[in-house]
């Protein structure tokens, strides 16, 4: 079993910053990919931005130039930079991680959700 916990969120005004963060914890041989979706209310969940083991990272284009994702691969963490936020952003973020276990078997994993709720 893998285990992520979030932390950051929270009400914010246009314009402004807020950074997410999601500890991954288990038994893990390989994480495959960290990343952040988000789901706004009646709507379905989206990408945001991913990053994988090798550094490699892909943004939503609503997001791009303002949102940065990065990872501490030592600590199993990601962190999700958001600048410039708009009210469209309002949304719950969650974390997602894809890992391969040590026999090989893979997993997909969902954090608790972070509510972001920006002010205009």
């Amino acid at each position: 079993q893998v285990q992520l916990v979030e932390s950051g969120g929270g009400l914010v005004q246009a314009g402004g910053s807020l950074r997410l963060s999601c500890a991954a914890s288990g038994i893990i041989r390989t994480i495959n990919s960290m990343g952040w979706y988000r789901q706004a209310p009646g709507k379905q969940r989206e990408l945001v931005a991913v990053v994988t083991t090798g550094g490699s990272t892909n943004y939503a284009d609503s997001v791009k130039g303002r949102f940065t994702i990065s990872r501490d691969n030592a600590k199993n963490t990601v962190y999700l930079q958001m600048n410039g936020l708009k009210p469209e952003d309002t949304a719950v973020y969650f974390c997602n991680t894809k890992v391969t276990f040590t026999l090989g078997a893979k997993g997909d994993y969902w954090g608790q959700g972070a509510q972001v709720t920006v002010s205009s």
